[in-house]
């Protein structure tokens, strides 16, 4: 690692959490250039959907290359894009009876949540814009100002303005609807948070600990929006592309976003992409009003388009998903279970599961243990507590599997190293 620690700016996180070299990976799996192989419960962060090097995509990818087709393109009109707007059209608006227009803002998630949050400021005329306790949406300043944790506000150096928090659903406890408390602060002239733009949601919480709203809440959140003409974004960067099961994580819940930013797994082959979807009367920017020079990425098209044809004209992937997130969960469950004194709690939805270890320090020793052992994945949370499983979402049972087998014996063996140095201590103090 003498080369990155050198030459590679301190701002780096995850190869310090995986102090390796990885050279090449298939699938599910990454290999370092040792030959060490890992199982990748990570995926980029829900970046890797289809897996690492999907064969599949590749072999439509070099088929563009070896034409000739056209790489960088602005916003110029080029085959690659027409046809991935006609197949995300066909694919996924129609059949699901959705209506939107598309925009590309640049190529990452934060790229489309600046575009979204800048739209409906304009659209609306308003400068607030209502986010969530734990919430995540990016680190430039317009979405930096939208995450709700200090640490990263802080780093920017300046204050982060026009955003009122609100707590997320069970924030306060299962028994509090939150959104209540969002209608009667913005019926009431006087408490002080202004009507605003737009309200920004996540329905999973990746970051923030994988904390799942409950559809009750989410329609009772588009409830509150639509009584006081407030414009509802929902940022599906890392649980859209298929995470939850269903293409959107939110068409189970019956809502209808006003705005949607996606990215992560967009592209299907872990290139950049991000897009902002508007229902067609909300289209409001003028020509160039909202730029960038890499929001034509024609690599990506091909691939995304290729991902659309390849595992999103049925329903065998959501079927797959919903049935291999159902047993993580089951796992990660039994995990807890055997562990009851430890307070371990699951939650998730499709492919996106956490075991809240409630102590950041524990998740992090497993974390670490697991790397040693084959196995990588994250902590989530805002104390770093919950360790979070994203699995490609094409990994075979096998696979599946052995990963879980690993994190439970993992589990398990720091689980009794833990309690072997607290009777130590104990003994010790005595």
């Amino acid at each position: 690692m003498r080369t990155f620690n050198e030459l590679e700016s301190n701002v780096r996180s995850y190869s310090r959490l995986f102090p390796t070299v990885f050279k090449k990976a298939q699938g599910a799996i990454l290999e370092d250039r040792e030959g060490i192989k890992y199982i990748d419960f990570l995926s980029g962060v829900g970046t890797l959907n289809y897996g690492h090097n999907n064969p599949q995509i590749k072999e439509r990818l070099l088929r563009y290359l070896e034409s000739d087709g056209i790489v960088h393109g602005l916003d110029l009109a080029t085959v690659a894009k027409e046809e991935f707007l006609e197949a995300f059209a066909a694919i996924i608006l129609k059949p699901r009876q959705f209506n939107y227009k598309v925009q590309f803002p640049g190529p990452t998630g934060t790229n489309a949540v600046e575009a979204a949050l800048k739209l409906a400021r304009k659209i609306t005329g308003r400068e607030t814009i209502i986010a969530f306790s734990n919430g995540y949406h990016g680190v430039t300043l317009g979405s930096l100002a939208t995450t709700a944790k200090a640490s990263q506000r802080e780093a920017a150096g300046i204050p982060t303005t026009g955003v009122t928090f609100i707590p997320y659903d069970g924030y306060l406890g299962a028994d509090i609807d939150t959104t209540e408390y969002l209608d009667k602060v913005l019926s009431d002239v006087g408490s002080g948070v202004a009507l605003p733009a737009a309200v920004i949601v996540e329905t999973i919480q990746g970051a923030g600990g994988v904390n799942v709203a409950s559809f009750e809440w989410l329609r009772s959140l588009e409830k509150v929006c639509r009584k006081h003409n407030v414009l509802l974004l929902v940022d599906d960067i890392q649980v859209g592309c298929g995470r939850t099961g269903s293409f959107f994580s939110f068409e189970e819940v019956g809502i209808s976003p006003d705005i949607i930013t996606i990215s992560k797994s967009l592209s299907g082959f872990g290139l950049p992409f991000s897009l902002v979807l508007m229902k067609p009367e909300l289209d409001q920017w003028k020509p160039g009003q909202h730029s960038g020079t890499f929001r034509g990425p024609n690599l990506a098209f091909v691939t995304a388009k290729a991902a659309l044809e390849i595992y999103w004209q049925d329903d065998s992937l959501s079927a797959s998903v919903k049935q291999k997130g159902t047993r993580m969960q089951l796992r990660l469950e039994q995990i807890a279970k055997n562990h009851w004194q430890a307070g371990f709690s699951v939650r998730g939805r499709g492919m996106i599961q956490g075991l809240d270890c409630k102590d950041g320090n524990l998740a992090n020793k497993i974390l670490r243990t697991a790397f040693g052992n084959g196995l990588i994945m994250e902590t989530a949370g805002a104390r770093g507590q919950v360790i979070r499983c994203l699995p490609p979402l094409t990994v075979s049972e096998e696979t599946l599997e052995k990963g879980l087998n690993l994190l439970e014996n993992i589990v398990n063996e720091v689980i009794q190293e833990t309690g072997a140095k607290k009777i130590i201590e104990i003994g010790a103090s005595a």
